[in-house]
């Protein structure tokens, strides 16, 4: 039996989209597979904040979950929690070094969203392999063997 989605750590959670968006992409749902590649990339924030707060305090996680509906959107996550949070940090340089990856997803997840926009195979698979470098290099900074697969 699977695992229900809401049971299901972040890591299983951005491997479940990343299945998703693999299969609407071979499906030519070339718009849906970016918002489920960059609902990935805000799971891969998501687990990088938890990290860090997890590392560095007692700090319940009903509070920390509410910062991170707070910072609200990829772009939020790492400029309002992850980028400071690090800050001084080993991790720091890797995870300031990300914010133009992550600044590309998250524009083109918006003009999607809000905008109507619909976009083409070289913009998806575009946007998708920058979304897995953004998700890989941002995990294996703290899980070094994470590697996400593709649906076979």
């Amino acid at each position: 039996m699977k695992t229900p989605y809401w049971d299901r750590d972040d890591l299983k959670r951005i491997q479940t989209q990343w299945h998703k968006l693999t299969g609407l992409h071979s499906r030519e749902e070339w718009s849906a597979a970016i918002v489920r590649a960059a609902t990935a990339a805000e799971l891969a924030a998501n687990f990088a904040i938890r990290a860090e707060f997890s590392a560095r305090s007692q700090l319940d996680a009903d509070f920390v979950n509410s910062l991170l509906r707070w910072a609200n959107g990829l772009a939020g996550k790492i400029d309002r929690l992850l980028i400071p949070i690090t800050t001084g940090q080993a991790k720091a340089d890797a995870v300031r070094g990300l914010k133009p990856l992550s600044d590309t997803i998250n524009a083109k997840r918006n003009s999607i969203a809000h905008q109507g926009e619909f976009c083409n195979n070289g913009e998806a698979t575009a946007i998708i392999e920058q979304t897995r470098t953004f998700i890989q290099t941002l995990i294996r900074l703290y899980e070094p063997a994470f590697a996400l697969k593709d649906k076979p």
